[in-house]
């Protein structure tokens, strides 16, 4: 998505939902990027190395694990290293598992070499979640960052959950159900809503009563 379309997105946006509207005002123009795509198996590596592990962490235990291949993570590589080797770099024994089992994906067929425009969210999860390791939220992530899907919806995430509590003066953490129901009038730009919903949780609040996320 250009800048253009992500305007078109936010327009749209503020005219479906009011509270949406109001995070969309607060936040100001959207600034989701996407860069150069790295190949699908380092994309999908660095996702599984972030999994459950807070960015700071996540980036430093990322970068050992690519500086151990000059920086460009491949499957012959992750396959030749030792268990030692990638666990000296911080990774866990469950995580050095699903990276060899993604590296043999790579080489199976089981992970895709190209994922075209044509080819729909549900087929590119259905392709990933056959990998070790890889769960809907993962997936997720890679349609919304790596392809640039524009209709991604998270409901699964902690962040968009808590978001969601937060903009709507919700008593509990939202059902899954009701998360879908509150984001019909989004599409077909639920990811941009997304990106707006987590950066809602760091903009300052035109209420000063308002919780703020302590990160």
């Amino acid at each position: 998505m250009d800048a253009r379309r992500l305007a078109d997105a936010a327009s749209h946006l503020r005219r479906a939902d009011p509270v949406l509207g109001a995070i969309v005002e607060r936040v100001g123009p959207c600034t989701l990027e996407f860069p150069r795509r790295p190949a699908p198996f380092r994309a999908l590596a660095r996702a599984i190395v972030f999994q459950q592990l807070s960015g700071k962490a996540a980036e430093t235990i990322h970068g050992r694990f690519a500086a151990l291949f000059g920086g460009r993570p491949s499957p012959a590589g992750v396959l030749a290293a030792d268990d030692a080797t990638l666990r000296g770099a911080g990774l866990s024994r469950g995580k050095v598992a699903a990276l060899r089992d993604l590296a043999v994906a790579a080489g199976d067929g089981r992970l895709p070499r190209r994922f075209p425009p044509t080819m729909t969210d549900d087929a590119v999860t259905d392709a990933l979640v056959r990998v070790r390791g890889i769960g809907p939220w993962t997936a997720q992530m890679f349609l919304l960052f790596h392809l640039g899907r524009p209709d991604v919806w998270p409901i699964g995430d902690l962040g968009v959950r808590t978001a969601v509590r937060r903009a709507y003066a919700l008593r509990r953490e939202p059902t899954p159900a009701r998360l879908e129901r509150l984001a019909a009038p989004w599409r077909p730009f639920r990811s941009v809503a997304t990106w707006y919903l987590w950066r809602s949780l760091d903009a300052p609040s035109t209420d000063p009563t308002t919780p703020r996320s302590s990160g």
